[in-house]
């Protein structure tokens, strides 16, 4: 039996608004260290850019994203300070 290998993985252009929410997550690694929480984090505030999720600070609570070495109001205000680089927002 033989096996296929797996499909080409098709990943987001630099510019595109995916990767910049997926980068703005993946900055905060050092208070949010398991990757699953990353994505949840990053897939949140892609649904906040595009004007379909909540504001960060509503959707840190709702999502149940697990950080430490930071409190909640501190990550909110980096996440706020990241989306004004990054979308000029």
């Amino acid at each position: 039996m033989t096996t296929l290998p797996p499909p080409a993985t098709k990943l987001f252009p630099e510019d595109s608004i995916e990767k910049k929410c997926y980068n703005i997550a993946e900055s905060l690694k050092e208070y949010i260290p398991i990757m699953n929480e990353r994505y949840r984090l990053g897939f949140n505030l892609y649904r906040y850019i595009k004007g379909e999720g909540d504001a960060p600070e509503i959707f840190i609570k709702t999502a149940k994203i697990r950080f430490e070495n930071i409190t909640e109001e501190e990550l909110v205000e980096k996440i706020n300070i990241a989306i004004k680089e990054f979308f000029n927002k």
